[in-house]
C-alpha cells in the first residue's frame, strides 16, 4: 500500500532560509556536479547555473574540455577540477548531459566511487544505468517518463509505466530501495516505504530541453543545504522551487488570466532567485 500527499508552498518554505550573520559559503551548502560532456556541454552550464541561483554557497564542477570551459565562461566563481580527488561537498549531481555508451572507464569509476560515498547523490540521465548497483550514499533518481520505463525494465518490472504513475513510482522506489523522482507535469517523489509526494502546478512551458539539467542543480543545492532532512522531502521542495521558477520565467499568472509564454532552460535558472524571494516573502 502507498499514499500520495500533495506537496505545498508551506512545506517547501521549511527548507529555504535566509543566511545569517554566522553563515559562510560552506554552511550555505557545497554542491558538486559531474555532468556534461563534449557532446552536451550546455548541461553542465545549466546545472551549475541553477545550483548557484538556488542559493548554494560553493559550487564545484568536475570535468574538462568544452564543458569545463563553458562553465567557467558563464560562472567564473565556480571551482573546476578534472577529477573528484580531494573534493569535499555536501551533495553531488551526476549524469546530466552524459551518455552511458560514451563514458570512459575512468569516468565510470568516479561515478561508482560517488555512489559508494556518504554524501547524497542526484542521479540523472546518463548515470541512471548505475541505479541497480549497490550504493552506500543516499541516492535520488530523477528519470523522465522514457528513462523511467527503461529503469523499470532493467529492474525486471516490465518495460511500460503503469497508467497509475504514483503506483509505478512507489513500486520502483521499493524495488530499487531508493528515492525516485519521476518528472512530469505532476512530479512524483516516491520513497521505498511507500510514501509518495506529489508536486503539482508546473507550467507546460517547462517542457523544453535543459530544464531537467536545471532541476538537477536545484536538487543538489537543496540537499547540500539541508543535510539532516529526509531525502524525499528535500527533493519535493526542490521540485516545487523549480516549478515556481518556471512559472515566474514564463510569466504565468492564473489570477490575471496570463497563460505565459515560451521559455528556455536558462530562463528558469535565472528566475530561481525570484522564486526563492517569493517563497521567503
Amino acid at each position: 500500500m502507498f499514499e500520495v500527499r500533495e506537496w505545498t508552498r508551506e512545506d517547501t518554505a521549511r527548507f529555504v532560509r535566509v543566511p545569517g550573520a554566522d553563515d559562510d559559503k560552506y554552511s550555505r551548502g557545497v554542491v558538486g556536479l559531474r555532468t556534461g560532456s563534449p557532446a552536451y556541454p550546455g548541461a553542465a552550464v545549466l546545472g551549475v547555473e541553477a545550483a548557484w541561483r538556488a542559493g548554494a554557497g560553493y559550487v564545484r564542477y568536475i570535468g574538462e574540455g568544452r564543458a569545463a570551459d563553458a562553465v567557467l565562461a558563464r560562472r567564473p566563481e565556480t571551482v573546476v577540477s578534472p577529477d573528484i580527488e580531494g573534493a569535499r561537498v555536501g551533495a553531488w549531481v551526476i549524469g546530466s548531459g552524459t551518455s552511458s555508451e560514451h563514458r570512459t572507464e575512468g569516468e565510470e569509476e568516479e561515478l561508482r566511487q560517488l555512489l559508494l560515498g556518504d554524501e547524497p547523490v542526484v542521479v540523472d540521465a546518463g548515470a541512471l544505468d548505475l541505479a541497480l548497483d549497490a550504493a552506500t550514499a543516499p541516492v535520488l533518481l530523477t528519470p523522465h517518463l522514457r528513462e523511467f520505463a527503461r529503469l523499470q525494465a532493467r529492474a525486471g518490472m516490465g518495460p511500460d509505466v503503469d497508467a497509475d504513475r504514483a503506483w509505478s513510482a512507489a513500486r520502483a522506489a521499493e524495488a530499487l530501495e531508493t528515492v525516485v523522482l519521476l518528472k512530469g507535469a505532476n512530479t512524483l517523489i516516491a520513497s521505498p516505504d511507500g510514501a509518495v509526494l506529489q508536486v503539482s502546478g508546473a507550467t507546460g512551458w517547462l517542457a523544453t530541453a535543459g530544464t531537467g539539467d536545471v532541476l538537477g542543480g536545484v536538487l543538489g543545492t537543496m540537499l547540500a543545504g539541508n543535510p539532516d532532512a529526509p531525502l524525499a522531502e528535500v527533493a519535493a521542495a526542490g521540485a516545487w522551487l523549480h516549478g515556481s521558477a518556471g512559472r515566474i520565467a514564463a510569466g504565468v499568472d492564473p489570477e490575471r488570466g496570463r497563460h505565459g509564454h515560451p521559455i528556455v532552460a536558462l530562463d528558469v535558472a535565472e528566475a530561481l532567485p525570484l522564486a526563492v524571494a517569493d517563497l521567503l516573502a
